[in-house]
């Protein structure tokens, strides 16, 4: 479990809503033409990874199935499918979703709290990464995606090994495993976890 300095349980999903809104608030200020560049996300312009992050504020779970079973139950086929197709949203529309109630509230069937909190931040950091911007999810919020991106070896799941490896964050009070240092700012690290191609920094087997 997460805990805060104090030795707290953290309240993970009280996270997530902050951190969506954070990102609204940064795009929000950017030019019409940025939902257009593409994200870190292959294939996937920014427009269309805010369409997959507020998925759940367009589609109940009725909804979501029914798109679901015109894909034949293939979920990174109905996910590019909702993503290419909602990106045509007005921005305005796709930045109300990120501050919704519902995405607030939301975690994915399986992930809880931990996977709600890690899609916000991973996602965002596909989006502020690409764009040039600065990380906007707190460094709570950060830390408790590296905690959990490091425990159980839920890391594996993008294809990526810490071995022989001691990750620290430059930026906040982060650390993990024992070897031969890695460092850097801890939104690089994250996105180096998930798989997220960085130049000097490849956590591959």
């Amino acid at each position: 479990m997460t805990v805060r300095e104090n030795d707290a349980p953290l309240d993970v999903q009280a996270l997530v809503g902050p951190q969506l809104a954070a990102l609204a608030d940064a795009l929000e200020a950017q030019p019409p033409e940025a939902g257009d560049r593409p994200s870190l996300c292959d294939g996937w312009s920014v427009r269309a990874v805010l369409a997959h992050m507020t998925m759940a504020d367009r589609y109940d779970g009725p909804a979501f199935q029914r798109q679901l079973e015109a894909a034949g139950h293939d979920f990174r086929t109905v996910s590019d499918t909702i993503a290419l197709r909602d990106a045509k949203l007005p921005m305005d529309e796709l930045l109300a979703g990120l501050r919704s109630e519902t995405m607030a509230r939301w975690a994915p069937p399986g992930g809880g709290a931990a996977g709600a909190l890690s899609h916000a931040v991973i996602h965002g950091l596909d989006i502020t990464t690409a764009l040039g911007l600065p990380r906007t999810a707190s460094d709570e919020a950060t830390r408790a995606v590296l905690d959990t991106l490091t425990s159980a070896g839920v890391h594996r799941h993008f294809g990526t090994d810490v071995g022989g490896r001691r990750l620290r964050a430059t930026d906040l009070d982060w650390s993990f495993g024992d070897g031969e240092e890695v460092s850097a700012e801890a939104g690089e690290l994250v996105l180096a976890l998930a798989g997220r191609p960085h130049p000097g920094l490849e956590l591959r087997p």
